[in-house]
């Protein structure tokens, strides 16, 4: 009896090259067949560094304890962030290929730009509504001004891009100051250098002069805890 293979991937680039790779070679079976009695179930769960955050240590600790061979699986586990490459070549091929050898694939975490019948299921956070409560909560607030130090996750991520947009718009139909909009890419270190740097501590200085406050918006809580 053939082992059933699952994938859950985290979009990283270099490990979902690795997922690939470890799959057969030969065509899978148009249905996957039932796991026997005893047989352990293959995963392979492609995950962004447990460093990257306190929410990403705790997701990468609880993977692990779910996906033992007590609880019936055998599971690898495959770690990367920067996937520029992957980005720039696409994701339909090496899905494909992954469907090709059987690999039955699973979005967690983050959602990309292919063909929807290339994976199983996706299971993410709604990165626009996030952004949305966010600015909702800032307007409720208000403030006289609004002068606002913008810092994002790693660019082009969809929860970069999703956390942005309903500040984008609000910047645009609300006239609110947008004094700095940079990456932290979810580093509390980044973020607290940014915070510091001399450009910007002279802008939030004129504004002090002039009597406005500045927001700050973070994408990831660990951006926050730096500043």
């Amino acid at each position: 009896m053939k082992r059933k293979i699952v994938s859950v991937v985290l979009c990283a680039a270099m490990a979902m090259t690795m997922a690939v790779g470890c799959g057969a070679k030969e065509e899978a079976p148009a249905a996957a067949e039932p796991v026997a009695d005893g047989e352990l179930i293959k995963v392979g769960i492609i995950n962004n560094d447990p460093n990257e955050s306190g929410y990403r240590t705790a997701n990468d600790k609880d993977l692990k304890a779910t996906f033992t061979e007590e609880n019936g699986y055998e599971a690898s586990f495959a770690y990367g962030l920067k996937n520029d490459e992957q980005i720039t070549a696409g994701w339909d091929s090496v899905l494909q290929d992954a469907q090709d050898a059987g690999i039955r694939v699973i979005l967690f975490d983050r959602t990309i730009d292919a063909d929807e019948s290339l994976y199983e299921a996706s299971i993410v956070s709604d990165m626009d509504k996030e952004g949305e409560t966010a600015v909702n909560w800032l307007k409720e607030q208000g403030l006289e001004e609004y002068n606002i130090i913008h810092l994002q996750g790693v660019m082009g991520s969809a929860a970069q891009q999703g956390r942005s947009g309903a500040l984008d718009a609000a910047v645009v139909s609300d006239g609110w100051n947008l004094v700095t909009q940079q990456t932290a890419e979810w580093n509390a270190e980044k973020a607290q250098q940014i915070e510091a740097g001399e450009t910007l501590a002279e802008k939030v200085i004129i504004m002090d002069e002039k009597g406005f406050d500045a927001a700050t918006i973070t994408q990831e809580d660990v951006d926050t805890y730096g500043i």
